[in-house]
């Protein structure tokens, strides 16, 4: 039975973890080892972090085919584009001097970030509470018209730049900003999944008559995943936005909630750490096959059929790394736990 002690040790080493990633990554940054298009490559690997995970909950945990979560970041990378720019234009605040951030940028990106969230958040619970009491197929077409209809309103607003795009957004998303607030959507993405909401949520996928038997109210839980997970896809569009400093409505089209569909399938339905290595890995793999410009999308594909055919359920199917349990094996405490537990 693990103590109290355990898990305090364990968000420790996991703290310090993320506190050196961080460290490493800023020093790498100061020392010119990273230049422009390397940032953008961490930043796109931040972003498709949050939209993978995020998805996760509706398509991993709850066990619904979601199909429109390309849709929700679209919302939440126009509402914060909007959002900065109505800042910086029409109140006048100097979100940015010479190519560098202000403090004031930096609190209307958060700001910004969460606005974007929110208003993904209404539209997913307003999409939400009609499309969940659907299954399966039905599902994945009601959210796959979904993110088309966003997509054609968006072209034919004025306010949004219609068919020619948002222009000049204030370029907010830095690389220190958007890593803590990647961990940050992680981290509380984790506990929602291991508290009572994420078990009910989980329950839920396994059997919904048996879980609606044992008393919990399965489309309020629905809704509830489909919310968050349209929220934090929200925070992912602000970053985006902030990152591109242009926004276009093709930007979103079918083929972007498929990406970030084949990101959770491949780590693994169902597993936070899975999400973040594939998310990883299909963003980096283009990147580094970009020297095999006539074959790399071959290569690509070919990488996935592999994975697919040899490990259908992802990379961890349902498994959740641990840096503790590493770290209790290279140690050698492992054993001796479980050498205990068998002798009592």
């Amino acid at each position: 039975m693990r103590n109290k002690k355990y898990y305090t040790v364990s968000y420790l080493i996991n703290a310090a973890m993320v506190l050196l990633l961080f460290l490493l990554l800023m020093g790498a940054n100061a020392s010119g080892m990273l230049g422009r298009y390397q940032r953008g490559i961490i930043i796109t690997i931040f972003i498709n972090i949050i939209l993978a995970v995020s998805l996760n909950l509706t398509t991993g945990f709850l066990g619904q085919i979601a199909l429109g979560h390309a849709g929700f970041m679209s919302i939440g990378a126009y509402t914060a584009a909007l959002f900065v720019k109505y800042m910086q234009d029409t109140v006048g605040l100097e979100l940015i001097i010479k190519s560098k951030v202000t403090p004031m940028g930096t609190l209307m990106f958060l700001l910004s970030l969460l606005l974007g969230g929110c208003v993904a958040a209404l539209f997913g619970l307003l999409v939400g509470i009609p499309a969940l009491r659907l299954k399966g197929d039905y599902l994945a077409i009601i959210t796959l018209g979904f993110g088309e209809i966003i997509r054609s309103i968006i072209e034919n607003l004025k306010f949004t730049g219609g068919a020619q795009g948002l222009k000049k957004i204030p370029k907010l998303a830095q690389l220190d900003t958007s890593y803590f607030v990647m961990i940050v959507c992680v981290v509380v993405m984790f506990m929602f999944v291991r508290s009572r909401h994420g078990r009910s949520i989980i329950a839920i996928r396994e059997d919904d008559i048996a879980s609606e038997a044992c008393g919990i109210h399965n489309t309020y839980y629905k809704v509830m995943a489909f919310t968050v997970a349209a929220f934090f896809a929200g925070i992912a569009g602000g970053i985006y936005a902030q990152y591109l400093a242009i926004l276009g409505a093709a930007d979103f089209d079918f083929m972007k909630s498929i990406d970030i569909l084949v990101m959770v399938v491949l780590g693994g339905m169902g597993s936070i750490t899975g999400s973040i290595l594939a998310a990883i890995g299909l963003t980096a793999l283009p990147e580094l096959l970009r020297s095999f410009s006539d074959y790399r999308m071959l290569l690509y594909s070919v990488v996935l059929i592999i994975v697919m055919i040899f490990k259908p359920s992802g990379l961890l199917g349902t498994y959740e790394f641990s840096l503790t349990r590493l770290l209790e094996r290279l140690t050698g405490k492992r054993k001796q736990q479980t050498a205990k537990g068998g002798a009592k």
